[in-house]
């Protein structure tokens, strides 16, 4: 009989123990979850608020207003610069390259009416294009996609339409940087895919004033939309210089261009408020980031404050 009390007692005692135990553990559990909603509550408004700082140190212009590595304003009649920032820097300038080869294709002055056919050698590592082997389409046509899409491909077909040898056209470019008065300038290929086709900000501005005197340069880089047809095939192409736009300026001419190595570029002459200003960014680190640095710019040198 005391066998079976004691082990009456010691079931008791372990009962006991283990109800103590489970109070303790559900005590404790609802102030460790408390603990972690409170950490889950406080989490999310931390990281928005930090991503909302984050987003306004962004969008703040950064010394000298400018996010480009390269800029310059001038003033096409005068020459005088109104603004720089790293003009005489030599960069790569990717497609505003096309600008001079437009110069020396229209050179030799070309039947623009005459279609070329789009080859494999074009096509071969010329990028994105519309183009497709064996189509047939007029040198006016390609003028158009090089100028204002950047297509290279058609920018291939237009040297290899302008009567010249490549080894020539590439001398008469550079020749011809030396004449517009660009010492910084080297070209080595026709379309900018190249690093080292290389200018500055200011050799830049020069062969913009120089393209933009051009009737039919000017005319197609502030053409919008350009619709033909080919031999075979229909065709749209669209501007890729969105300053165009904006109902407050005049687009004189323009060009933009892009590879990885020179960043966001953009080259273009602006007629606003009875005045005209060229501007050029070299090295913008986005796509839109390019457009806001020239308004900015031009905004700023038209109320007379220094860019900043």
């Amino acid at each position: 009989m005391r066998f079976r009390t004691g082990r009456a007692w010691s079931v008791l005692l372990l009962v006991a123990l283990a109800a103590g135990f489970t109070t303790a553990v559900e005590a404790a559990t609802p102030r460790r979850k408390a603990s972690r909603a409170g950490i889950h509550r406080t989490a999310p408004a931390a990281r928005r608020a930090t991503r909302h700082t984050a987003r306004r140190r962004a969008r703040r212009p950064p010394p000298g207003g400018v996010y480009a590595r390269s800029a310059i304003v001038l003033d096409p009649s005068s020459g005088r610069v109104l603004f720089e920032k790293n003009a005489g820097r030599s960069v790569p300038i990717a497609s505003l390259t096309k600008l001079m080869t437009a110069l020396v294709f229209l050179e030799q002055t070309p039947e623009l009416s005459r279609s070329a056919e789009v080859t494999r050698a074009e096509l071969t590592g010329g990028g994105h294009t519309r183009l497709r082997r064996g189509e047939f389409v007029t040198l006016r046509d390609l003028l158009h996609m090089s100028l204002m899409c950047s297509d290279n491909v058609a920018t291939r077909v237009l040297v290899r339409e302008s009567g010249m040898a490549p080894e020539d056209f590439l001398a008469r470019m550079n020749k011809k940087a030396n004449e517009l008065d660009m010492p910084d300038t080297r070209f080595v290929e026709f379309t900018g895919l190249d690093v080292r086709d290389v200018s500055t900000a200011i050799d830049v501005a020069r062969l913009l004033r120089a393209a933009a005197d051009n009737d039919l340069i000017r005319e197609v880089s502030t053409t919008l939309h350009y619709n033909f047809r080919s031999d075979a095939y229909q065709h749209q192409v669209a501007n890729t210089n969105r300053l165009l736009y904006n109902r407050h300026m005049e687009i004189i001419g323009g060009k933009t261009g892009f590879i990885r190595e020179s960043g966001y570029c953009l080259a273009t002459w602006i007629r606003t408020q009875g005045r005209d200003i060229i501007a050029v960014v070299l090295g913008a680190p986005t796509n839109a980031t390019r457009f806001a640095d020239v308004v900015r710019l031009v905004q700023r040198t038209l109320s007379g404050s220094p860019p900043g």
